[in-house]
Order: structure tokens, then C-alpha cells, then sequence
């Protein structure tokens, strides 16, 4: 199965609620809400541990946004999906959000060194569409639905 039939997983239904794809989100990348706790985050490569660093506050109150983003978007956590949305949350912005600023630098990076057309396409879209990065995480962000929060943020199809 080439890399972008692999992504297709990554769509998720508009009238679904940002609850219910970030759970889908959750079962289709291997890990979950309980991850947010862990004390380190490990990166792996084939199943493989190849880099660990702290699971930091400022990293807990990013990701919860960067994970609905991936739903948002539907770029996969594959190596180029996460250089993709680094790159894209770069370009809409990460407001006050430093870990996500220093994270999404170096996802975009990676990327660009394996499908820099992939990334950059996603950087050119992240500098037309906005996030949620203007936001505290809530239970109530959970609620909206895919195809509203696209239409309030300017999200297009991937």
C-alpha cells in the first residue's frame, strides 16, 4: 500500500465531533488520552526506540491541540504526516505555544529532508487556513463538530 493510500485512514467523517475522531485518532495511531501522562515521549523507528524526551506541561497543553489538528487536516503520524502538520501549524501559527513552535520546527525539518514537496504544499496551506492554538484546551472544544470547527478555522480538504 503506497504512502498516500496509507493517509486515507486519516480522514475522518464532518459530522463527526472532535471527541469521536480524536478517539478514532487515538485507535488508528496506537496510543491514547493516557499517553498526555506519560513522563517521557519516546520516538521510535520501525517499533524501534530511537529518541526519548521529557513529556513536558508545555508539550501536554500542545499536543492536546496538535492531536486534534491531525484530525482537522488528516495528515497521518507518520514521519512526513508529522512534518506535514509541523510545517502547517508553523505556517497558521502557534501562538504562545512555544513547545509547539520548537517541536513543529524540527518535524518540519525532518520532513523537508524526505518529501520537502509533501511538507512545503503543507506549509503553503497552513499560511491560508488558521488553528487552534488561540485556544485553551477544553472538554467543550470536544463537542464541535469536524465540518464546524474546519468552517470556523478555514480548513479545506487536505
Amino acid at each position: 500500500m503506497d504512502e498516500r493510500a496509507r493517509d486515507s485512514r486519516w480522514h475522518f467523517a464532518p459530522a463527526a465531533t472532535l471527541r469521536e475522531a480524536r478517539a478514532q485518532y487515538f485507535l488508528r495511531a496506537g496510543f491514547g488520552e493516557s499517553s498526555y501522562r506519560e513522563r517521557w515521549v519516546v520516538l521510535r523507528v520501525r517499533g524501534f526506540p530511537l529518541f526519548a524526551f521529557l513529556n513536558t506541561a508545555q508539550r501536554v497543553r500542545s499536543v492536546r491541540l496538535h492531536d486534534l489538528h491531525h484530525a482537522l487536516t488528516g495528515y497521518p503520524t507518520t514521519w512526513t504526516g508529522e512534518g506535514e502538520i509541523g510545517a502547517w501549524e508553523l505556517a497558521s501559527g502557534c501562538g504562545n505555544h512555544w513547545a509547539a513552535w520548537v517541536l513543529n520546527f524540527w518535524a518540519a525539518l525532518i520532513g523537508l529532508t524526505f518529501t520537502p514537496r509533501r511538507v512545503f504544499a503543507a506549509f503553503r496551506r497552513g499560511r491560508r487556513e488558521r488553528n487552534l492554538y488561540d485556544k485553551e484546551f477544553c472538554d467543550a472544544l470536544l463537542d464541535e463538530t469536524i465540518a464546524g470547527a474546519r468552517a470556523r478555522l478555514g480548513i479545506g480538504a487536505a
